[in-house]
């Protein structure tokens, strides 16, 4: 009986080791609330981030291509194109504003006809006003965009990591996804103006000659540059909370209280 019992206090005293073992485990792993409130904090501004490079890279109000104004007519033709499709319009003169010489802009009410690019699926460029597209161009922008909502996503997923589970590795990580998701955004954006360039520059010589165009880039790159830039800074407050809390300390002293 004697033996049996010692057997079972070393048992019980095994298991008591673990547990304790196992919450001082949790404890170092678990963020205080003033880190996590950091880290709360630049999750936000990145999800605002990702909002708006969702909505850039979804929709198709990238730049306009707009005809001049042609006398003895009530109707004239815009375009405004994306990363996916392109969609030309037909507006009412009268519906311009005053003063304007071109057609657009192309958020106005209309005769609307949109069409995905066909480089997708069987490899065709498309025309507009008699214009070709480069296609090599406009996959390379949509592919870099597409890599940097993907690196987007694996930065959240690390971020919501270091939150549930208290992995503070995968902070570091997580500040250089963000960043790398900004800066594909950018070359994405950049690799675009490119593919506009092309665009106006391939001109078909059939009949009748093609209209003269101007551009504009309008709201959806502008999410784009602006989705760029607040993931930069999202990175920038990752990898600030990655740093030793030391050299900051020494730049900024606690007071105490003071004598009276």
């Amino acid at each position: 009986m004697m033996m049996w019992s010692n057997f079972f206090m070393q048992e019980e005293d095994r298991r008591r080791r673990e547990a304790a073992g196992r919450r001082r485990a949790q404890g170092q792993h678990q963020l205080t609330p003033e880190r996590e409130g950091k880290i709360k904090l630049g999750l936000l501004l990145s999800a605002v981030g990702a909002t708006l490079a969702v909505l850039a890279v979804g929709t198709e109000f990238w730049v306009e291509l707009n005809t001049y104004k042609t006398n003895g007519s009530a109707v004239c033709e815009a375009a405004h194109l994306g990363l996916w499709k392109m969609c030309t319009k037909r507006l009412w003169q009268a519906d311009l504003p005053e003063g304007r010489d071109t057609c657009g802009p192309a958020e106005l009410p209309g005769e609307a006809n949109c069409t995905y690019f066909k480089f997708f699926t069987t490899g065709e460029n498309a025309r507009i006003f008699q214009r070709t597209t480069k296609k090599e161009v406009n996959l390379a922008a949509a592919v870099i965009a597409v890599l940097g909502l993907a690196v987007m996503a694996l930065g959240c997923l690390c971020i919501i990591m270091v939150l549930s589970k208290g992995a503070e590795f995968l902070l570091r990580v997580g500040a250089v996804c963000f960043g790398l998701s900004g800066l594909l955004l950018l070359v994405s954006l950049e690799v675009f103006r490119h593919a506009v360039q092309a665009l106006l520059q391939r001109v078909s010589d059939e009949n009748p000659p093609a209209p003269a165009l101007t551009y504009e880039y309008s709201w959806s790159l502008g999410c784009g540059v602006g989705a760029s830039l607040v993931l930069l800074l999202g990175a920038g407050c990752f990898f600030l909370l990655t740093l030793p809390t030391w050299p900051w300390g020494s730049l900024c002293p606690k007071q105490g209280p003071r004598d009276t």
